[in-house]
């Protein structure tokens, strides 16, 4: 008679999902300030935390997307761009389109039509731009990072994150106002869309009052060292002179571009000396893993550096010097923080040898 199997042997193994194709947008409004969307509670992804627009890519409007096992599926693309302009303009009525070298503007009536029609596949992005003789400003958008969700999650992205900037305008005129303020889809995928300077954000964050997964913790930690808020010498930006504050915006973003430019990439010695600082920010590949647990605060840290096992033993790779801190939960993700790697991990591995034991480390998550 056969030996009964318990139930852990007959458990079978979780097939690791194919990632989906998705892509997401770092937008600046003309004085700096970044745009999160308030995630409704019932969503499919990231539920009820404050996040980039952008979405999964759709064939229907965004043109042929890299099958899985190319090699262009975890690069940067032209279904990548456009799925993002797309997105953008779904998620939040911004047009990220030029007709005669301007970005378009439309009227609220205008928007929300279209806005219905794109989402409801009734129409196709391209063909409504063509209608209006506009064309997507994919050329504006600069590559920040991919994002690979890890292989022990049930739904799994490739996330391509880009960066687009909004004109910074020398007059108080400016663009048509319009155009640049956002609004949520209806409470279809979020209650909200605000724009807001990044350490606004991340200070609400740290109080609690906001929930920011890793990936948007990541890239506003990053942002925030050049995007500092308005001149010093105005507390009320309206109040600015407009030509100084426009010189001034102009200088973060350029200071900004200079660091996403540059190779290496890595701030501390021993962070230059890792292979993943010779890799730019524009090919980065980030799928977070577990390095060790601590115990002061219950929260995981994860380490950035690794690209995920689609692209594992490629030049792919993220950041080795910096970790996230992250305490997990029922409700998901929380108490997220970006720290240097050397602060955190050293610190645990010292605690734990002046104790005799060693650190808690664990798999990849």
């Amino acid at each position: 008679m056969p030996q009964r199997r318990d139930a852990s042997s007959r458990r079978e193994v979780r097939e690791v999902q194919e990632p989906r194709p998705s892509s997401s947008v770092l937008l600046l409004s003309p004085t700096n300030e970044i745009l999160l969307l308030h995630r409704v509670q019932t969503s499919r992804s990231f539920a009820s935390a404050h996040v980039f627009p952008g979405g999964n890519l759709d064939a229907f409007h965004d043109g042929e997307i890299p099958g899985a096992g190319s090699p262009a599926r975890h690069r940067d693309g032209p279904a990548y761009r456009m799925g993002a302009i797309r997105e953008t303009f779904e998620e939040t009525g911004i047009l990220l389109a030029t007709r005669n070298g301007a970005l378009v503007d439309l009227s609220v009536e205008q928007r929300t039509e279209a806005r219905k029609q794109v989402h409801g596949n009734e129409v196709r992005f391209g063909d409504f731009l063509q209608s209006i003789g506009a064309v997507a400003d994919t050329a504006g958008l600069t590559p920040f990072t991919r994002w690979i969700t890890p292989a022990s999650m049930a739904k799994r992205f490739t996330t391509q994150m880009y960066l687009y900037q909004l004109p910074v305008s020398p007059s108080r005129e400016g663009p048509p106002s319009e155009m640049l303020v956002p609004t949520a889809d209806g409470g279809v995928e979020h209650t909200a869309a605000q724009f807001a300077p990044v350490q606004a954000f991340l200070q609400r964050a740290a109080e609690g009052g906001i929930v920011l997964f890793p990936p948007q913790a990541y890239l506003m930690a990053l942002l925030g060292r050049f995007l500092a808020g308005p001149p010093a010498a105005a507390a009320d930006p309206e109040a600015a002179d407009p030509e100084a504050a426009a010189l001034h915006y102009a200088g973060q973003r350029s200071r900004l571009a200079a660091f996403l430019g540059q190779v290496v990439t890595a701030d501390t010695e021993r962070g230059r000396r890792h292979r993943t600082a010779g890799i730019a920010w524009a090919d980065k590949a980030i799928c977070p893993y577990h390095v060790l647990l601590r115990e002061e605060d219950g929260r995981v840290v994860l380490g950035l550096d690794k690209p995920g096992p689609e692209l594992e033993g490629t030049d792919r790779g993220g950041d080795w010097e910096r970790v996230a801190l992250v305490k997990f939960g029922a409700g998901g993700p929380s108490d997220v923080e970006i720290r240097m790697r050397e602060d955190v991990v050293g610190a645990a591995a010292a605690a734990a040898a002046a104790a005799g034991a060693p650190a808690k480390t664990g798999s990849r998550v």
